[in-house]
């Protein structure tokens, strides 16, 4: 894999960690970095959608956004009852595009596999953090942000082993 891939990659592996952070006046950092994250896993996914050949990249990709546009949407829906600013959907969208649209197609799924390996990592860690949280029922949301995150680990874990099989089926050249 050219350092052109690897360099883009990179970039697109960086969205939750950057993306979030430009929204760090919010009022809760984990609603930041999972939104960043999951739009990331989302822009990234539909992208393999159009240019990877291959029917288990698609199949990984579909079930990526599905999976994390479900998260979201429950993840959005918590925020709003409790009063936590969400980061603009429409802002992270163009700003996950613009990272990623210059990628070239050569070992495109090789890319992508070790794209989700790595985000998916990030991913566990953040919502690790925030399920093990000591909550302050005081804090709004607090309780239900933790609940959210320890839902979802199993399934992010999941998502990480099919990431893994993936990336032994496309190994970088």
């Amino acid at each position: 894999m050219d350092g052109f891939n690897l360099r883009n990659l990179a970039l697109a592996v960086a969205l939750s960690t950057s993306m979030g952070a430009a929204f760090a006046a919010t009022s809760n950092n984990f609603v930041d970095h999972a939104a960043a994250g999951g739009i990331a896993e989302i822009e990234t996914s539909r992208l393999a959608l159009e240019k990877s050949q291959s029917a288990d990249v698609k199949a990984f990709a579909n079930m990526m956004i599905t999976d994390h546009g479900k998260a979201n949407d429950e993840l959005t829906t918590i925020a709003k009852k409790n009063d936590i600013e969400v980061p603009d959907t429409t802002t992270l969208v163009k700003q996950a595009k613009e990272k990623i649209l210059d990628m070239r197609d050569e070992s495109f799924d090789a890319a992508y596999a070790n794209n989700q390996v790595k985000a998916h990592e990030e991913t566990i860690e953040l919502f690790k953090k925030e399920a093990n949280t000591v909550t302050d029922d005081k804090t709004k949301g607090a309780v239900e942000l933790k609940a959210f995150a320890q839902k979802m680990l199993p399934g992010l874990e999941k998502h990480l082993d099919m990431a893994k099989k993936l990336q032994a089926a496309h190994p970088s050249k």
